[in-house]
């Protein structure tokens, strides 16, 4: 019999999947692109690849008129607004939301919650890098970290421990497209905008753009974990210590991160 409700999950998730699939990919081809670029003096990176030799060499001016230069945009946008419809098909509509057998608050009141945790997480995000602080990455990374824990304990007294977990994700990759959107493209589009006309742009404007890409691959490793966690109830968010073992992904994802950057 032809369930339209399941099909529908299945189709969001296909797309989810695979268009996270480009994004993330993408963000980390360019960084190993950079680390060899760093370690051989911008030399041309030399690859083989289905059947032929590539060569990369990083610009210093754009040569070919803007209209044909490729921008990676689209993968990080479809990737969040098929996450967002999985959210609303799963959780805000699907009853995941809240404790079915004690629950504190209504759906629709964790509903709100929920998605006032998205917009929440990235105000104080990029306020956060608005500041003295992100200099000191140590220090960034735990700040960042004690508020990604104190957010997880207070909406699991509220959420159910399995909506607090996808929530804490969602949050992750909304703070990714929304770098994407309107942290990284703006500096770029007015970069291409200066080198069509041949002068020169703000260095500040790709340093701010470049140091938004690296938190993404920062974040896209845990986001990774803690989605994938969702089909692993006993490990993760049905365990009693649910909220160390999140913080536990968190951490083994950055580390993780951290390793994938310097391949």
């Amino acid at each position: 019999m032809f369930n339209f409700s399941e099909w529908l999950n299945l189709l969001f998730r296909w797309l989810h999947v695979f268009a996270a699939i480009l994004w993330v990919g993408s963000t980390y081809y360019f960084t190993w692109l950079d680390g060899q670029m760093r370690r051989g003096g911008d030399k041309p990176v030399w690859m083989v690849h289905s059947g032929g030799f590539y060569t990369v060499v990083k610009q210093k001016a754009l040569g070919v008129p803007p209209d044909e230069v490729h921008w990676f945009r689209y993968e990080a946008l479809t990737t969040f607004i098929s996450g967002f419809i999985l959210l609303n098909l799963v959780y805000y509509h699907g009853g995941l939301m809240v404790d079915p057998i004690d629950p504190m608050i209504t759906p629709i009141v964790a509903s709100l919650i929920g998605m006032g945790t998205l917009v929440l997480g990235w105000v104080v995000y990029d306020l956060l890098v608005r500041t003295p602080l992100v200099r000191n990455e140590p220090v960034f990374a735990a700040v960042g970290f004690i508020l990604i824990i104190a957010t997880t304990i207070a909406l699991s007294r509220l959420l159910s421990t399995r909506a607090t977990y996808i929530h804490v994700g969602a949050v992750f990759g909304t703070i990714m497209v929304l770098n994407v959107w309107m942290r990284i493209l703006p500096p770029q589009r007015r970069m291409i905008a200066a080198a069509a006309k041949e002068e020169s742009f703000d260095e500040t404007l790709a340093a701010g753009a470049k140091q938004r890409s690296k938190h993404n691959t920062f974040l896209a490793v845990p986001t990774t974990f803690i989605m994938i966690s969702n089909h692993f109830p006993t490990a993760t968010y049905g365990n009693h210590y649910a909220v160390a073992v999140l913080g536990a992904l968190i951490l083994v994802g950055w580390g993780a991160a951290g390793i994938l950057r310097r391949a």
